[in-house]
């Protein structure tokens, strides 16, 4: 089976990697970078999920994999949290059929400097949390869940959250229709 995934970031690649393996046995996974067609940073959940999307899609039909895969972040308003946001991890699984599945991680808030340098800077969250921390790579590795959680929880991991609630359905397709 071949998997292609809509990014190079080591921490999708191999929360995809990971999730699949440990469903379908052995896995090609084919990381390939794709635009997501939405901002760098995206607001709400309908530019979140159109930007996973696009990625599971471009990276199916620029490859002869079985699978597309596209995990992209972004914020969403909750009332009653302290900035007024959460991020959230969505993924989009599509087969060659065109068929999506969609799934997504656990939630979480930015420190408030964060969220104020999104919205009146434009910066990307990944950005501003690696300035915050002095670690320009950071989206590539543990991510600001990583250092937010003091390590309890890294990026890869909540990837593979999402990849696996993507999967549901397809685990359960006599339930969905599939």
């Amino acid at each position: 089976m071949k998997v292609a995934v809509g990014s190079t970031n080591p921490a999708k690649v191999e929360a995809v990697r990971e999730v699949f393996q440990g469903i379908y046995g052995e896995v090609e996974v084919i990381p390939i970078e794709v635009d997501s067609g939405v901002p760098d940073q995206p607001i709400g959940l309908e530019e979140t999920i159109k930007g996973a999307i696009n990625r599971a899609k471009q990276a199916i039909e620029k490859t002869d994999a079985d699978f597309g895969v596209g995990i992209e972040a972004g914020l969403y308003p909750v009332p009653e949290t302290i900035t007024g946001y959460m991020d959230v991890q969505f993924c989009a699984v599509v087969d060659r059929e065109g068929r999506i599945t969609l799934g997504h991680g656990p939630g979480f808030e930015y420190p408030p400097g964060v969220i104020r340098r999104v919205f009146e800077e434009g910066v990307e969250v990944g950005i501003a949390m690696g300035e915050l921390v002095n670690d320009p790579e950071l989206k590539r590795k543990v991510g600001a869940i990583g250092v937010l959680t003091h390590g309890r929880l890294v990026r890869k991991e909540l990837n593979k959250l999402a990849v696996l609630m993507a999967l549901v359905p397809r685990l359960n397709r006599e339930w969905y229709g599939l």
